[in-house]
């Protein structure tokens, strides 16, 4: 039985965090992490294809898969080759797959503010078609808002009630 190393401080501190932001990045807190779920969103399944994909050595490959399955982002599927032993290929779960807007908005703002000359290998469309897709602000009613017309604010505290 693998046993996970203990958290810092710091990561006990984000996770149980009152600031969404801060909680997120006490899972998702290191470039590893994204790529895994890049490759994740590409297909890829297995421990090896991970680390042949990613070149990530085994040891920090092991500590991020066990962190996203610990964190219920992706599970475990046992499968077995024939005249293997039985191994883990890695799945995303419904809250693995909703990531892919982050992985996508990641991908965008990178595309349109750190422009590279070597194209683009992997972009998002519409399943089963060539319509590309786009991460934008929606107001609640659905009406699409331009980043700039979109603030964050504290939210007020609850009224104290006085029974």
């Amino acid at each position: 039985m693998r046993v996970m190393a203990p958290r810092s401080k710091a990561l006990s501190d984000a996770l149980v965090s009152s600031c969404a932001i801060t909680r997120s990045l006490g899972v998702l807190n290191d470039p590893w992490t994204f790529l895994l779920l890049r490759e994740a969103l590409l297909g890829r399944r297995t421990f090896a294809e991970f680390r042949d994909r990613l070149g990530i050595a085994t040891d920090v490959l092991s500590a991020r898969l066990a962190s996203l399955v610990e964190h219920g982002i992706m599970e475990k599927i046992p499968y077995r080759q024939p005249g293997q032993r039985t191994r883990d290929a890695y799945a995303l779960t419904p809250a693995g797959e909703e990531l892919k807007l982050v992985v996508a908005a990641l991908q965008q703002w990178g595309d349109e503010h750190l422009p590279s000359a070597k194209p683009l290998k992997a972009l998002p469309f519409v399943n089963g078609s060539a319509s590309r897709v786009r991460v934008s602000f929606v107001e609640e009613s659905g009406t699409p808002v331009e980043p700039a017309q979109v603030e964050f604010a504290p939210v007020p505290p609850p009224p104290v009630s006085e029974e």
